[in-house]
């Protein structure tokens, strides 16, 4: 993924300004509301973090924000302090980072899932549309009712990027099968909401769905649970969810957000830091689903071989998946 993450920044940003090697390297990290064990997007930033810590004996400061006002303080105390680089984990954190960012030009800062426009800062997103097919054709697969759900977190245009790439894998099955969605709200508070998500779950399954998958951070660990309590099958997503409910999880849409902030971190070590828009797929390994000893008996080979003809396709382009970012009218 490293070699992958210094082609796409060095083919979008020639230009880009160089950022010297920090000899004193002080990286900090800012996790969104729902906190860095929310096993799902935090959780996933916060393990790349630890990684690095881990690996190279480097620490790192932290924080957990647990109301909105605190992503631009914190920001601020981060770079007043002299941190170095700050990745700050979430769209919603890109207002407060523009400010930050112009007001200490020599700080390096990245954010995930979201762009800002600065020459200081790093934005890298994901192509949850191509991970997000692959798990449809799973979800279409496994289902025996014909049925299949989607719960997303936040209504905004991110989540729906999961919804009409889920869709888009689903139809590519059978045209026939229906997929029912909800989403939590319309507030940050949609990401920690495990009751809400229960309720729109069982709402789905008395529906006939069977297999839902969750796009929802904190508020999906109740999307699986009410899967599970059902005998029915829930889908992970950001981070691998699979051992969450073993044996009722067919699979997680993982984004790699681990790679990335543990690229960031070693980046800016090694003087290689610099700004841009960097865009993860399949084929820079930035997005795939879980397979490992929770799941191997619910996922059969012939849907193994489906989901990777997929991705195969996707890679050279034969299979283009629609990326509800661009163009909002999902034809799926």
């Amino acid at each position: 993924m490293k070699q992958f993450l210094a082609a796409c920044l060095a083919a979008s940003f020639l230009a880009a300004p160089a950022f010297a090697q920090d000899t004193e390297f002080k990286p900090a990290i800012l996790f969104d509301l729902g906190g860095k064990f929310d096993k799902s997007f935090n959780e996933g930033a916060y393990n790349g973090a630890q990684r690095y810590k881990d690996e190279t004996g480097t620490e790192y400061r932290e924080f957990e924000i647990t109301n909105e006002a605190q992503r631009e303080q914190a920001l601020r105390r981060f770079a007043r302090d002299g941190a170095s680089p700050i990745i700050s984990v979430g769209f919603a954190q890109a207002a407060a980072l523009e400010a930050v960012a112009k007001e200490y030009p020599d700080t390096q800062f990245a954010i995930i899932d979201a762009v800002v426009d600065a020459p200081n800062v790093r934005s890298i997103l994901f192509k949850e549309e191509e991970g997000s097919y692959l798990v449809g054709i799973l979800a279409a697969m496994k289902s025996e009712t014909g049925k299949v759900g989607f719960v997303g977190g936040m209504d905004i245009p991110l989540i729906r990027k999961f919804l009409c790439g889920y869709k888009g894998g689903v139809k590519s099955v059978s045209e026939d099968i229906e997929v029912l969605e909800n989403m939590t709200g319309t507030t940050g508070a949609a990401w920690n909401d495990p009751v809400r998500g229960g309720e729109l779950t069982r709402s789905q399954i008395s529906q006939g769905a069977d297999v839902i998958f969750h796009a929802a951070g904190g508020t999906g660990i109740g999307v699986l649970q009410a899967a599970a309590d059902a005998g029915k099958f829930g889908i992970g997503v950001d981070s691998n969810q699979n051992m969450l409910f073993p044996g009722h999880v067919l699979t997680s849409m993982v984004k790699k957000v681990d790679n990335a902030v543990y690229d960031t971190f070693e980046d800016a070590k090694n003087g290689e830091w610099s700004a841009g828009v960097v865009n993860l797929g399949l084929a820079e390994d930035g997005v795939t689903y879980a397979m490992d000893e929770n799941n191997a008996e619910l996922v059969t080979e012939e849907m193994k071989a489906a989901a990777e003809e997929a991705k195969a396709k996707i890679v050279s382009g034969e299979i283009e998946v629609h990326d509800y970012s661009t163009d909002s009218s999902c034809p799926y």
